[in-house]
């Protein structure tokens, strides 16, 4: 009888690959293959260790390949070859290892699985109706996380010691919950109650859930502790709770999103792509923005500006329990939604304690749902849209573009082209994130906001600090943007006055360019069309409407065309009330600045104000493409005030005549060096068709059209002479459907080949991975 060869490997493993069931899947496996050895997480990742036959290693290589745990995420993976282990006949998990430099990921929060909420479902099983209900395949992660090696001590379920059930399901390998490490049940877990919004308890664990709903079907306004942060909650069927809500949110127009129980009830209010779907029921499940349907019955205070509705299903069994509850009271025919905002006041950061929502919140809310698993990293939902993707393929696919990436999919890294050492981008001023480098992973901070009150200051100082931590990383160079008044250049002074750590500026547009060259690896020089509404450029205007030249090979950044110069009359005044932008183009133009829609309460100052623009007091100049479609909806009247960013844009989009054939003409100025796409011509051509009775809904799709087909020609005419052919596209403009629809295909008409945004949103949220990889290759240059 032959003596089969033993062999032992030790297996590598990289990624995210802890807290996601991937220990109790190498245990599973070996079992299968009948290797022995040993598994555990380390600083270097998953350590394996299998010894057997070569036939049963191979088996286990192939399983390895088929069988992953659908939350891992394998990042490199590298064999060795060891000495035998005599007389070892079982295959063991170890304790974990903690240290320096190590090469895990950590895994955001997961929504909820279907095996979880099927055991809430089932009136027989003792977890029923358990709001903190999870397993190794879902539930909190990044937020209930202060370190790693990602083990139960270091969560914030440190402090609930578990029952002989959920102990034995921890401890054994062969159990869905083994090593899930916030594991609990009704009775060693967390527990939710409800309070007055003074703190007074109204119900305990086993009715605060019931209770609630009947309070929020009352007309009630709720602050709701979740995942993440707290939401503020109401009916969103009830017009006089959503009024109330935002009257004492002070968000008078701003879209709201609302959570269904599922994506049934979601098609009962909006018209869903697959994409949609995928999203809505996927692992991180956002926010997702779809077109309402013909069935839409929300009270209309919810998306009053557009019409598009913010969707989102349960992700977590709380509020799995809590719409299970909520739908029972309502019509059967009619969907059952709640407004879910985050639970805050505008502009600031999202409350996660109970007191801090105490202290905060009152106000606003009638009573709160409180729970005792401690929040450490405030998270708010991620928001996403569909796009048609514009690849080349039979069948169009969407694409799915990110406006707010946070719960879910933060701290997942983009991968780079380059390896590289450590950089910290400090990101911008408004939609704020921050993005740390390591090697060749860059870790993009969730949402943290605008930068603009002392709390959102501190909420960014604790994620830069927490993202060091549990990266275990040193930046080597801090990035900051060109503008010297943002807090984030304050910042970026202050570390590297008490740290040691040099520092370098990026201007705010090639920032944008080069978060979006680094989200689709390209490397080499790129043009790059940046259109948003405002960022400090070199010239020490503001820009905002630009095609620019990035070089992330040579470093080489050049700005080529420009949009025309518009004033912008008392500054961030203007850009508050874009009325005073449209009199100035007006008057700029040559156009009758009579006919331009004025507020009433500004018509006696109009003598002055025209003073202010013939001395030029305070009027500052920009090419931005924001400011642009605020002129344009001002002047037709739409919006001569916003009461949230991109208030005016959206409306103008909304209105649109899409069956109007017509495009405005938008020509490319090339006589000077700096070339100006003559933008003022859509203002003066949309100004004379409205004079002329041409109806706002045409206007509007001539301006889109124009404008898109404008800058198709500008990126044509440019790509000719430099020989360029890609295009990327960045800048909160991308956000606006038409043009992130139709300006890539215009581009790809002209053989030009555009770069979109994929992991990022288009807007500020991805300064900051575009200052730490020009950083990184600023260093690697060196």
């Amino acid at each position: 009888m032959t003596t089969k060869k033993i062999s032992r490997r030790l297996l590598t493993v990289t990624g995210q690959v802890q807290g996601v069931g991937f220990r109790p899947f190498v245990y599973k496996t070996a079992l299968k293959h009948n290797l022995s050895g040993t598994v555990l997480n380390s600083p270097e990742g998953v350590l394996i260790e299998l010894q057997g036959s070569e036939d049963e290693l191979n088996g286990f290589d192939q399983s390895f390949k088929d069988d992953l745990p659908r939350l891992a995420r394998i990042v490199s993976l590298e064999k060795d070859e060891l000495e035998i282990v005599e007389g070892e006949e079982k295959f063991c998990i170890l304790a974990s290892t903690a240290g320096e430099g190590h090469c895990v990921l950590i895994s955001p929060d997961v929504a909820t699985c279907p095996d979880c909420f099927a055991d809430m479902n089932d009136p027989r099983n003792r977890r029923y109706e358990y709001p903190f209900t999870n397993c190794t395949n879902c539930g909190p992660r990044y937020t209930i996380t202060k370190s790693i090696p990602y083990d139960r001590p270091v969560t914030s379920m440190a402090c609930f010691e578990l029952c002989d059930d959920c102990r034995t399901e921890y401890e054994d390998p062969l159990d869905r919950r083994f090593h899930a490490q916030p594991n609990a049940c009704a009775d060693c877990g967390p527990k939710v109650w409800l309070t007055d919004n003074k703190g007074n308890e109204l119900a305990g664990p086993e009715t605060a859930l019931r209770e609630l709903a009947k309070l929020l079907a009352e007309g009630k306004v709720a602050g709701v502790k979740g995942l993440g942060g707290f939401h503020l909650v109401c009916d969103a069927s009830n017009p006089d709770a959503v009024r109330t809500l935002r009257q004492r949110k002070n968000r008078p127009d701003k879209p709201l999103a609302v959570m269904v129980r599922d994506v049934d009830e979601a098609r009962k209010l909006a018209e869903l792509t697959k994409n949609d779907i995928e999203l809505l029921e996927g692992l991180q499940r956002p926010i997702v923005l779809a077109p309402k349907g013909k069935a839409y019955s929300l009270a209309p205070e919810i998306a009053p500006d557009t019409d598009f509705i913010g969707l989102m299903v349960p992700y977590t069994p709380l509020h799995q329990v809590l719409l299970k509850y909520f739908s029972a009271l309502g019509d059967s025919g009619k969907p059952s939604a709640l407004v879910m905002t985050s639970g805050n006041m505008s502009s600031a950061p999202i409350c996660i304690g109970n007191r801090e929502a105490l202290k905060r919140l009152p106000e606003i809310v009638d009573i709160f749902l409180f729970h005792n698993r401690d929040i450490l990293i405030r998270v708010d939902d991620s928001v996403a849209r569909s796009v048609p993707e514009f690849a080349d393929t039979e069948e169009k696919e969407s694409r799915t573009v990110f406006m707010r990436r946070a719960r879910g999919f933060t701290p997942s890294p983009v991968f780079l082209a380059q390896d590289g050492p450590c950089v910290l981008g400090t990101g911008p001023e408004l939609k704020n994130t921050l993005c740390l480098t390591k090697g060749d992973q860059a870790f993009t901070s969730q949402h943290i906001g605008d930068m603009q009150n002392l709390e959102t200051a501190n909420f960014w100082k604790e994620i830069r600090l927490h993202l060091q931590s549990i990266l275990k990383v040193t930046p080597e160079l801090i990035v900051h943007d060109l503008h010297p008044d943002y807090l984030t250049t304050g910042f970026a002074e202050e570390i590297s006055k008490a740290e040691g750590i040099k520092t370098a500026t990026l201007q705010h547009h090639y920032a944008h360019i080069h978060a979006v060259l680094a989200e689709n690896k390209h490397q080499g020089p790129a043009l790059g069309l940046a259109l948003d509404g405002t960022g400090l450029g070199e010239d020490r205007t503001i820009w905002g409407g630009e095609c620019l030249m990035v070089d992330n090979e040579k470093l080489g950044h050049k700005r080529l065309a420009r949009f025309t110069h518009l004033r912008l009359p008392g500054g961030e005044a203007a850009v508050r009330e874009p009325w005073r932008i449209a009199y100035a183009a007006a008057k700029e133009f040559g156009l009758d600045t009579d006919l331009i829609p004025v507020p009433e309460q500004f018509q006696s100052g109009l003598n002055m104000f025209d003073q202010v623009l013939d001395k030029n007091i305070n009027c500052p100049l920009t090419s931005s493409c924001g400011r642009l479609f605020d002129a344009v909806s001002a002047m037709l009247g739409l919006c001569s005030a916003i009461s949230y960013e991109g208030q005016a844009a959206i409306i103008l989009e909304k209105i649109q005549d899409m069956d109007d054939p017509e495009a405005y003409d938008c020509p490319l100025d090339q006589s000077a060096d700096t070339y100006e796409i003559r933008t003022g011509e859509l203002f003066r051509q949309a100004f004379e068709d409205f004079q002329s009775g041409i109806s706002p809904a045409k206007i509007s799709r001539r301006f889109h059209g124009g404008l898109i087909i404008g800058l198709a020609d500008c990126a044509k005419a440019i790509a000719d002479q430099t020989g360029i052919k890609t295009v990327g596209l960045s800048g909160g403009v991308m956000q606006n459907l038409t043009i992130a629809v139709e300006l890539p295909e215009e581009l790809k008409k002209r053989g030009l080949k555009p770069l979109v945004h994929r992991h990022l949103p288009p807007n500020d949220g991805c300064i900051s991975l575009g200052q730490a990889v020009y950083g990184q290759l600023l260093l690697n240059s060196l």
